[in-house]
């Protein structure tokens, strides 16, 4: 294939797939920008309540993005028994991850307290992870079956379920938090009844789905089935995905509470600052799906010239994303984040004055960021999980965390140190993974098939 044929493969694969992550990051965006007019504490409260979510989140979606590579490729070798059994104990590794998480959630303010977090703020967050924790499961389970439809290549029901669902949260968000059309005023309560909603919906969506539209796969005939074999397989290639990612958002939450020492006004200019990244962010992350699923084809047909084409080509696609991203966070701050706040909000003034300052640093990680999660795409497509897992634990732990408490802290540059420890972290796994990849992988597909 040309490299015209793989920027139009991309492109048709990746943007349901990017139109989906904007469609659930919208979700996101909902929650705050309708605390955000709530009111400052509530935007804090469950900024740092996301934070300590997304941590357990990501770390249980590590089993749901394994099922994406190992149905990409047992599609491309004609294999739909190991695409039934590796989504099914995907199902199966995620709901025993949901009862080992759930305490965690249910009784966040005690730990979010021994992290140093405002008693007021933490109580609140607390209060929201209470009602919301419970939507882990449906979320959990939702992944599985959304990296089982994209692998194979059904991408735009993927996005109309993930619209679907954006619009519920929105709603009922609507309804809950502010108490209009007769529904009681909740406030943050409302926000975590909303989030749990959303994901029923979606869960109920993508089941019918998969029951109706795809039954030769069967994924619930004798459901309680172990297959003890195909369940070792998607752990050891879940697990390491799992905790890279958890190596990241850890790096992510951990500037959370960072800003949380700050004071309630940083910490609400993090969140405002963080979710405007993160719309950029789920582009890169939809054609790293792309590069997942083009990669695990290549992979179970052994083709290395495909792979190493629709590396280079998704990852010139990411850095044109990034280049646009950048200029809007540099030209048009002010802007940007005034979506989030009422325009009398009193402490209108002091967010903007540091989230700019924050939107700064946002325009700088740009580049690296989108690479990175290129690399762990194309990495994953060909179930290279381990060595990403080490990089990214050196690179974000031992790199961006301590760079963002030094920076932050120590050599007090406040909210803008803390940032630029997480370009420090995600610069250096931007660069080794690349280097893995481009300089080892690649190299080694037949070897490693």
């Amino acid at each position: 294939m040309t490299y015209g044929g793989h920027v139009r493969a991309i492109a048709v694969l990746g943007l349901p797939l990017i139109g989906g992550h904007l469609a659930q990051f919208a979700i996101g965006l909902t929650d705050t920008v309708m605390l955000g007019w709530y009111g400052v504490e509530a935007l804090a409260a469950v900024t740092l309540a996301s934070s300590y979510f997304f941590v357990l989140f990501l770390l249980g979606a590590g089993f749901a993005m394994a099922v994406m590579p190992m149905v990409a490729t047992a599609a491309a070798e004609e294999d739909e028994t190991s695409i039934r059994r590796c989504t099914r104990m995907g199902l199966w590794l995620s709901m025993l991850f949901f009862v080992a998480a759930m305490p965690l959630l249910w009784w966040s303010q005690p730990i979010l307290l021994l992290l140093g977090q405002d008693p007021d703020v933490a109580a609140t967050a607390a209060t929201y992870l209470r009602v919301a924790g419970w939507g882990l499961l449906p979320a959990l389970l939702v992944m599985v079956l959304k990296s089982y439809l994209a692998a194979l290549e059904r991408t735009q029901i993927v996005f109309w379920i993930t619209i679907a669902a954006a619009v519920t949260n929105g709603v009922t968000n609507y309804a809950l938090i502010f108490g209009n059309w007769g529904a009681p005023e909740l406030g943050v309560t409302g926000a975590a009844i909303a989030s749990f909603v959303t994901q029923i919906v979606s869960l109920a969506a993508v089941v019918l789905y998969a029951v109706r539209v795809l039954p030769e796969h069967a994924l619930f005939r004798r459901f309680w089935r172990p297959d003890w074999e195909m369940f070792a397989r998607v752990f050891r290639l879940g697990l390491p995905i799992g905790l890279t990612m958890l190596s990241e958002v850890t790096m992510f939450a951990s500037s959370a509470l960072m800003m949380g020492w700050l004071g309630a006004i940083p910490l609400a200019a993090h969140g405002i600052a963080l979710q405007l990244a993160s719309a950029t962010f789920m582009v890169h992350l939809g054609l790293s799906n792309a590069a997942t699923i083009r990669a695990g084809n290549a992979y179970g047909r052994k083709d290395r010239a495909h792979l190493a084409r629709g590396a280079l080509v998704v990852t010139i696609m990411s850095l044109a994303i990034s280049a646009v991203a950048v200029t809007l966070f540099l030209v048009f701050p002010e802007q940007l984040i005034s979506l989030f706040m009422e325009s009398d909000d009193p402490h209108r003034g002091q967010i903007l004055l540091i989230g700019t300052g924050l939107l700064a640093m946002a325009a700088l990680f740009q580049t690296v960021d989108g690479a990175q999660v290129i690399a762990l795409g194309v990495l994953r497509g060909v179930q290279d999980t381990t060595g990403p897992m080490v990089i990214a634990a050196l690179s974000y732990w031992l790199v961006g965390i301590p760079a963002s408490y030094m920076l932050g802290f120590r050599m007090g540059w406040g909210g803008v140190g803390v940032w630029s420890g997480l370009v420090l972290g995600l610069a250096c796994a931007a660069v080794l993974l690349m280097a893995r990849f481009w300089g080892r992988t690649i190299y080694r597909v037949e070897a490693l098939a």
